[in-house]
């Protein structure tokens, strides 16, 4: 056994429910990138970045080394609302589909937030209180990161600013509400409340916005206010550490009873859910323990992974953020506003970036359309309304599921269910009606937002 190998049972409650989070990248040869200072062009500080995140997760964010980091109690306790999350096989849909190839999806949404962000909302929110914080600012796309942590915050008495990009503002008021009822203050964004929404609104009148937008004034907002710190949900390497609970208990369970995937899937916008999804069985690739195909899921609208460049690049419209390697369509670009998801981030996981860049895992991106009529079948045949950002995951496994079915080949795919589609009905109206169409940027779009990006030595 290597000095890396999760001791499952050993870091397991009773209940089946980690008792530690895993960091991918003690397993990982190459490691990530650093973030760098855009003024600079260094690697950035403990101290630097306590600035912005709080100390403990800075920590986190930078320790590329220790396998196992023990979740604490409180938030053990927490996660005992809804965790562990099922696993299930999805028969029905086996049936439908007539496939030999036998499908299971990792279920997150069994909690008010409606899916997986809630994994790392408490974790952050945490650690913001025990720092003795007055509250966080954050940004969010579809509305999902958002509503997890004005729920989290609302359990620790946290203050909760969210900038939540304009147009999913325009077409999710229930989750705005949610959010809202739980203490929060939503703000559209891009906005007039900072200098960079200003900025940003000045460049691009009319603008719909963008998840590197919100990023941008939810930053200066922490940073203009004493007692604040911004926290994100996804992209982070603590993001993805907090995730790993979706991947230590779906093998834990698979594991239980002698099930061993194929091929798993996950939809992919920052890489919250496909990293945490797939972290063990990704560390069981890397040690050589094990092999399994991994598929990254991405919407044909704002395909970083399949269609972007692997360079250094901010992480916000507006420049003020960090810069982090990974595959990137450029901070300027601005995915098309019909676009039903909140996969809608410019830039991807640096973690994943360069387990991609490694060739250990794929990506395919998807157009919306067949997204949402993979939806309603899974919906029709499962009970259960999906998130239009798991609805890419599901596209891909029933391609794959018929493929198996021509083939005659027997295999077993996992996939990440990240949450349910109650709050998105408006998306579902808009395919209903015919009025969904697939706005796929062409190459001159993504050529001049790469064009821009900054120049790294």
């Amino acid at each position: 056994m290597s000095k890396n190998t999760i001791p499952y049972k050993i870091y397991l409650e009773e209940n089946e429910m980690p008792k530690a989070w895993y960091n991918l990248r003690a397993d990982m040869k190459n490691k990530p990138a650093p973030l760098l200072n855009p003024g600079t062009g260094l690697p950035l500080t403990a101290e630097e970045l306590e600035a912005v995140f709080c100390k403990e997760l800075v920590a986190q964010e930078l320790d590329n080394d220790t396998p196992l980091i023990d979740i604490p109690l409180e938030i053990r306790d927490f996660y005992k609302m809804y965790r562990p999350s099922p696993l299930v096989r999805a028969y029905c849909l086996e049936e439908k589909l007539k496939t030999p190839a036998k499908i299971y999806y990792k279920f997150e949404g069994n909690n008010t937030s409606g899916s997986h962000k809630l994994n790392s909302a408490i974790a952050q929110a945490y650690y913001a209180k025990g720092q003795g914080l007055k509250g966080v600012t954050t940004e969010t796309g579809a509305g999902q990161w958002g509503t997890a942590l004005s729920m989290a915050c609302s359990y620790l008495d946290l203050d909760c600013k969210v900038y939540m990009v304009k147009v999913s503002y325009e077409q999710k008021p229930f989750r705005r509400e949610v959010m809202r009822t739980y203490g929060a203050s939503v703000v559209p964004s891009p906005s007039e409340t900072t200098q960079v929404g200003r900025q940003i609104l000045e460049r691009h009148p009319g603008t719909t916005g963008s998840l590197g937008c919100a990023i941008s004034e939810a930053v200066e907002a922490a940073a203009s206010e004493p007692g604040y710190r911004y926290v994100l949900g996804s992209v982070l390497n603590q993001v993805l550490l907090h995730q790993s609970v979706i991947g230590l208990e779906a093998k834990a369970a698979m594991d239980k009873y002698g099930i061993k995937p194929d091929m798993i899937i996950g939809c992919a916008g920052g890489g919250s859910n496909l990293g945490g999804l797939i972290a063990p069985f990704m560390g069981e690739k890397l040690r050589g323990e094990a092999d399994y195909q991994i598929v990254a899921v991405e919407p044909a609208s704002c395909p970083s992974f399949t269609r972007g460049t692997y360079a250094y690049d901010f992480c916000d419209t507006g420049h003020i953020c960090p810069l982090a390697k990974m595959y990137t369509l450029g901070s300027d670009f601005i995915p098309s506003a019909n676009h039903a998801g909140g996969l809608r981030f410019h830039g991807m996981s640096s973690i994943l970036s360069q387990l991609y860049h490694d060739g250990y895992m794929e990506a395919v991106s998807v157009e919306q359309n067949s997204v949402f009529e993979a939806a309603e079948q899974f919906a029709r045949v499962e009970g259960i309304l999906p998130a239009p950002e798991s609805a890419h995951a599901i596209r891909a496994a029933i391609d794959e599921a018929i493929r198996c079915k021509e083939t005659g080949e027997e295999k077993t795919i996992l996939f990440g269910l990240t949450g349910t589609g109650y709050f998105d009905l408006v998306a579902y109206e808009k395919f209903h009606n015919g009025e969904m169409s697939d706005e796929i940027p062409d190459d001159e779009m993504i050529a001049r937002s790469v064009a821009k990006l900054p120049k790294v030595e």
